[in-house]
């Protein structure tokens, strides 16, 4: 579920480069979803990483995540339980 939403959110990412020959990335849709690396391809791990902790905080503080690419993850408040 989690990797094919981060596929989604690559497929949609823009990036730039930047005055110093840096790269910066951004997602539509994702606010605050920013990544930079010295390299094309270290900017894009960088952006994996960050979308990935992007959207364990949201799920964390109880906020939605957003849909992108035809893909959604959605959280419950419901207790889980585990039978053994």
């Amino acid at each position: 579920m989690f990797s094919e939403y981060i596929q989604a959110a690559l497929m949609q990412a823009e990036y730039d480069t930047l005055e110093d020959g840096s790269y910066a990335a951004t997602v539509p849709g994702l606010q605050g979803v920013i990544a930079v690396g010295d390299s094309l391809e270290e900017c894009r791990t960088d952006l994996i990483e960050v979308i990935e902790e992007w959207i364990v905080a949201r799920l964390q503080w109880g906020y939605p995540v957003p849909p992108i690419g035809g893909h959604a993850i959605a959280s419950s408040k419901e207790p889980i339980t585990i039978v053994d």
